[in-house]
């Protein structure tokens, strides 16, 4: 369990902190805090409790109308700017010293045009276009310039850049574009988000979640661990995982993602990106350990 974290969105949660967080875990990732007081209490308690910080951009709330940085915009003074907010919360970063900053890519979401997105959240309509109006080229052209800039600025302020991967299409699971830009950018690492990958999985007929799981785990530094129930009637979000829930009821076949995360990649953190009101107290301990058993064993129960 060394390697799991917990997330605290919003502002330092003391009960969620002392319900969810084990002593033996890796640390917090924080992101979006209303003001500078909940950031002292992140800092206060990472120095009294001897844990890491991970941060999802941004973590002061309000700087901008949008929480992600477009910063695969077409237009380039929206890029410009993307970069610059993101200079700015480094700047202010430099006293809180995350181990990495994460970040939705790509953004603008590049959206295949024969899906139905309806499921999927946006905040904004500048927040995704569609493949039929931003070609491979430029996805590639202006990765390429993301990915120079982030690797500079991780040098300069000392962090990963950790980029989560939202809505995708096929430039990114049927091409070997950003596989090859990881290559050549070895700073830059990803996130896995375990529920999006199973929700795109049911709303898009050319995506499987496994495939993607097994080429990317490996350049993974956190994976984002929840599962979801999709079924005809509704959708149910943000539910820790449990051994009981099967496939057949319209579960993420979470054990399998998990043992291919530990073949590809067994020192990946783990943060536990669910609701954990959702279980008892007993319920979320055993979601701790089985997703530790997951994590050592070669046949989990």
């Amino acid at each position: 369990m060394k390697r799991f974290l917990i997330g605290q969105y919003g502002s330092f949660d003391e009960q969620k902190m002392e319900r969810d967080f084990r002593d033996e875990f890796y640390g917090i990732e924080a992101c979006l805090f209303e003001n500078e007081a909940d950031t002292q209490k992140l800092l206060s308690a990472s120095r009294a409790r001897d844990f890491r910080i991970g941060v999802h951009f941004p973590l002061r709330a309000g700087k901008a109308l949008l929480r992600d940085a477009l910063f695969l915009d077409a237009n380039e003074l929206t890029r410009d700017e993307a970069l610059r907010l993101i200079r700015d919360e480094l700047d202010y970063l430099r006293n809180v010293r995350p181990d990495y900053v994460l970040f939705h890519y790509p953004k603008p979401v590049i959206l295949d045009d024969r899906v139905n997105w309806d499921k999927w959240h946006f905040s904004d309509r500048t927040e995704y276009v569609y493949d039929s109006d931003y070609s491979l080229e430029l996805f590639t052209e202006r990765s390429d310039h993301l990915f120079a800039w982030l690797s500079a600025a991780s040098r300069d302020y000392g962090f990963t850049p950790v980029l989560e991967f939202d809505a995708l299409n096929s430039y990114i699971y049927e091409h070997d574009v950003l596989e090859a830009l990881l290559k050549k950018y070895p700073d830059i690492r990803l996130c896995l988000d375990t529920g999006r990958l199973f929700l795109q999985q049911n709303v898009d007929p050319s995506f499987q979640a496994l495939p993607v799981i097994r080429k990317y785990a490996k350049y993974a530094d956190v994976i984002h661990l929840w599962n979801l129930q999709y079924t005809k009637s509704s959708v149910k979000l943000r539910y820790p995982v449990l051994p009981e829930q099967r496939p057949e009821d319209g579960w993420a076949p979470i054990g399998d993602y998990l043992t291919v995360i530990r073949e590809e990649n067994p020192q990946v953190k783990i943060q536990f990106e669910h609701r954990s009101d959702l279980v008892s107290h007993e319920d979320l301990q055993r979601c701790y350990e089985w997703v530790d058993e997951c994590l050592r064993s070669t046949n989990p129960s």
